[in-house]
């Protein structure tokens, strides 16, 4: 398995299985080590089962109890993440620093197939580090890596536009639940898989088992 390594705002990072490295860039403001602190070198790999407390955790802390009543959980409630598309950032220790994760929905009433991303976290103790824009980068690489045609979230503009993300083809597509419609922003991966989507997003990825999913 090939490993991309590159450097973040000072923090030492590897992608497993990128098909190209990341660039450096700005963070989004959620994820680095204060000034003055030493970088710390992180990879980012699959999520495993052992990982579930730890990204629960890690999400709770990063995004607070009502991250379960956004909009987006009705698409991911009961289900599993797309094929291949889990990932967590773990620090040399092996602790879990970032999650972000992709799930499979369709686009409307017999509509086009696509990912939804989310939720995208990093530990608070690293701000700002770049580690957010690096799972971002990952993520969108294997995305695109796995043949899928457009990706889709909910999220500020001026921080996923860096990343190819938009309103310009969302306009007609809607979320299962409260949202505001300029954050609905989308990427296409295949040019074209946007052009007559539209409809509510629908979940439609591999369901948890019962236990699972009350867990």
């Amino acid at each position: 398995m090939d490993v991309v390594n590159f450097i973040v705002d000072g923090v030492a990072v590897a992608g497993v299985g990128a098909s190209r490295a990341a660039t450096p860039s700005v963070a989004f403001g959620d994820i680095s080590p204060s000034r003055g602190e030493n970088a710390r070198a992180v990879v980012i790999v699959a999520e495993t089962a052992a990982d579930v407390e730890a990204r629960e955790a890690l999400l709770d802390l990063a995004m607070g109890p009502k991250r379960r009543t956004k909009s987006s959980e009705k698409l991911r409630r009961g289900r599993r993440p797309s094929e291949g598309l889990a990932f967590v950032a773990r620090d040399a220790s092996g602790a879990v620093m970032g999650t972000v994760r992709l799930w499979d929905v369709t686009l409307g009433e017999g509509g086009p197939a696509a990912l939804l991303l989310g939720p995208l976290a990093v530990d608070p103790s690293l701000k700002n580090a770049g580690i957010g824009s690096a799972l971002m980068r990952h993520a969108v690489t294997e995305a695109a890596r796995l043949g899928h045609g457009a990706i889709l979230l909910v999220g500020d503009a001026p921080y996923y536009q860096r990343f190819g993300f938009s309103s310009e083809k969302t306009g007609l597509l809607a979320m299962p639940g409260p949202y505001e419609r300029h954050r609905l922003l989308a990427l296409e991966l295949i040019e074209g898989t946007l052009d007559s989507a539209r409809g509510t997003l629908k979940a439609a990825g591999r369901r948890l088992k019962a236990q699972a999913a009350a867990a």
